[in-house]
């Protein structure tokens, strides 16, 4: 029996140490941090890998989660400068940066986070009025995010960014809005009524234009090939009045060559010379001064025919 109990108690012993040595092997894993005490006291932070304590005198104080975290916080009631109350909702980025500080720096760090947050979103709104409000989010994320930073450097935690999620103004601002959107909305479409409307004239406008200018270079151009057509007709006609002239004159040349060539007499100048009177007298003029010699030959003539006229009657 005695031998019994001694294993039992040895089995006891053993499974004691081992319980013993496992607890005091730590293993961190990756983005996470131990703070760990001894006898009360901060010994230090254990990053990731494994680590040894020591037995009922070494404890983990607080597991630390290092990767970036978000927290949504419930709407809080802010008032403008203008004393519009609305109700606004943030959301809060962060991180810890030193487990140490987060661990003994502040009472629950998240509620501290945010009560921090309500006031400061307060003080940045009351500084405000309505329409800054909703159109500044930009600013107010930016206003806040530097200033819980700040605030929160002490305590460990590093505020990456701060959003707000939803602002809603009361019912009846709510109300005045939608009807002022709807107003916009309106005056826009007859905007853009007006500008099609007037792109529509222009380009009516602009092809009368081109129909215009069109027509008139079509006249142009059948007035240019009239003036050329009458012009060419011109100088077919003075052409063909040269031509003739030129005619006239060549058959009178070879007249005046064969006269020459054959050499007449007196006699046959002045009965030349009477026929050409003769077209004279046919003409407008009144008065014709006739030579002497022609005179003399016009008797001549006269008594020539007289003299076959009695010839004709016997």
């Amino acid at each position: 029996m005695m031998l019994i109990g001694g294993s039992v108690m040895f089995l006891i012993l053993v499974v004691l140490i081992i319980f013993i040595l496992t607890s005091c092997i730590r293993i961190v894993p990756q983005a996470q941090a131990l703070v760990v005490e001894r006898l009360g006291g901060y010994l230090g932070t254990y990053g990731v890998g494994i680590h040894f304590m020591v037995p009922f005198i070494d404890r983990v104080a607080k597991k630390v989660n290092l990767k970036e975290q978000v927290e949504d916080f419930p709407p809080q009631p802010v008032i403008t400068k203008d004393n519009v109350t609305m109700q606004i909702d943030t959301v809060v980025f962060f991180y810890i940066t030193d487990p140490k500080s987060y661990a003994y720096g502040v009472e629950r760090p998240i509620l501290a986070i945010e009560n921090l947050t309500a006031t400061t979103l307060r003080n940045i709104i009351g500084e405000l009025e309505l329409d800054e409000t909703l159109t500044s989010r930009e600013t107010i994320n930016a206003k806040m995010q530097e200033s819980l930073d700040i605030a929160t450097d002490p305590w460990g935690i590093k505020v990456t960014r701060v959003e707000l999620k939803n602002i809603e103004p009361p019912a009846a601002i709510q109300e005045a809005m939608e009807k002022q959107m709807k107003a916009e909305r309106e005056r826009r479409e007859a905007i853009l009524r007006a500008e099609g409307e007037k792109k529509s004239m222009i380009l009516v406008a602009e092809g009368n234009k081109e129909s215009a200018v069109l027509n008139a270079e079509a006249e142009k151009e059948a007035a240019i090939l009239r003036a050329e057509a009458k012009r060419e007709a011109t100088v077919k006609e003075a052409e063909g009045q040269a031509e003739a002239i030129l005619k006239i004159q060549q058959a009178n040349a070879d007249g005046l060559r064969f006269l020459k060539e054959a050499s007449p007499d007196a006699a046959v100048l002045q009965i030349k010379s009477l026929e050409a009177f003769a077209k004279a007298a046919d003409g407008k003029a009144t008065k014709i001064i006739i030579p002497s010699e022609i005179q003399g030959m016009a008797g001549l003539a006269k008594s020539l025919v007289e003299v076959a006229a009695d010839v004709k009657e016997k």
